[in-house]
């Protein structure tokens, strides 16, 4: 039976990959909503590619060019938060949330409460509101499948083993652009050189995540709600090749992990399998004899102290790592804009860790709730900035 598929950031990284696999497999899926950010030519094309049942923006005020765009394929669209919301609301089999940031909240949110099957590459819903995800996803019946490749990784060595056998769980990390650099030079790093990820290709914001390990520290927290694993059994280690993306750590000494080269298609081709494999055309094979050899290094906090920073807000709970990304992303937006320094970013994050620390103690009961905390402490942290940079 064919697979409806809606797909919440069709024109970012993941939703083109996602847009790959549905073309290579038209015969076992089709496409359904598809939703962007601001670009209605992007959005258009792919629609356009797919034949999707309908298209919106998120930006309100690209909905006319989007129509334009769009004019004689019969597809209909709209633009802005009621048009998302109709995309979400749409019939489909099976919901990739690919939306970067805690923009990307409100649409998985309203897939879950379906009980839609969603593959989760939107990491900030888990981090923001993961008590409340989990619980709702159980409440209404919804599967979240692990599409970023880390947590897919870890499902596949799992392979449903119950945790009672597992002594850690661990993820891998490319280093970033700047896995080699002194401290010095890494706070004299521009924007352009924190997005020159080695590996993948990602988007500005998520590539300078992984710069600064944050990356990393979101997808603790993120593996902490999948798989209901606490804190102090989850571990990150620095593998610059990129091939094993997770590893399972057994009691007996065994050690569990899956390798492939660094393709999203992957774990997105996991998801929409539901376990099943699928082909994957122009797929390069893993040629272990080529490759030649695999290396690992351990995470250095103190030249990435977002890392630590993320760790600490797993362990501290409540509303920490909502606290935690709302300052992050304002603090990333300000260093491409050039208002501060790398190491700006975590002296902000920090900042709003320990300001905040006493104010939201328990998790955010839902989505609004963590939507609201998320806006108070982007205020703060926005106001914040202009004292930071004196500071620095």
């Amino acid at each position: 039976m064919t697979q409806v598929v809606t797909v919440f950031g069709a024109t970012g990284s993941i939703g083109r990959s996602t847009a790959d696999l549905l073309a290579q497999h038209a015969d076992r899926f089709r496409a359904g909503a598809l939703v962007g950010g601001k670009d209605p030519v992007a959005l258009a094309k792919v629609a356009r590619e797919l034949n999707a049942s309908f298209a919106a923006l998120a930006d309100e005020s690209a909905g006319p060019a989007l129509a334009e765009a769009l004019s004689g394929s019969g597809i209909p669209s709209g633009a802005g938060e009621a048009a998302v919301m109709e995309a979400a609301a749409r019939d489909a089999d099976i919901v990739v949330a690919a939306v970067s940031g805690a923009a990307g909240l409100k649409s998985t949110h309203a897939a879950l409460r379906l009980g839609r099957k969603v593959a989760l590459a939107n990491k900030e819903s888990l981090v923001c509101a993961g008590d409340a995800f989990m619980r709702d996803a159980a409440r209404y019946g919804a599967t979240i499948l692990p599409m970023d490749s880390e947590h897919d990784a870890l499902s596949q060595a799992l392979a449903g083993r119950p945790l009672a056998d597992v002594r850690t769980m661990m993820i891998t990390a490319s280093g970033g652009p700047f896995r080699t650099w002194t401290r010095e030079r890494i706070a004299a790093a521009s924007a352009a050189e924190a997005a020159a990820h080695p590996t993948w290709s990602m988007g500005m914001k998520i590539n300078i995540d992984s710069a600064s390990l944050m990356n990393k520290g979101l997808e603790l927290i993120e593996a902490h709600h999948l798989f209901g694993i606490e804190p102090e059994r989850l571990d990150v280690v620095v593998h610059p090749q990129s091939v094993i993306h997770g590893l399972v750590y057994w009691l007996d000494g065994a050690v569990t992990a899956e390798l492939a080269l660094p393709d999203m298609r992957v774990p997105i081709s996991h998801c929409l399998g539901l376990g099943d494999r699928l082909t994957i055309e122009r797929g390069r094979p893993l040629d272990l004899v080529t490759l030649g050899s695999l290396t690992f290094e351990a995470a250095d906090e103190a030249r990435f102290p977002c890392l630590r920073i993320a760790r600490a807000a797993l362990a501290a709970g409540g509303a920490a790592p909502t606290v935690m990304n709302a300052a992050n992303e304002i603090a990333v937006a300000a260093f491409i804009a050039g208002r501060i320094g790398f190491y700006g970013i975590s002296d902000l994050v920090e900042r709003a860790c320990t300001h905040f620390a006493g104010s939201y103690r328990t998790a955010p009961a839902d989505v609004d709730e963590a939507l609201a905390i998320d806006a108070h402490v982007r205020i703060w942290s926005a106001e914040a900035l202009p004292e930071l940079r004196a500071a620095g």
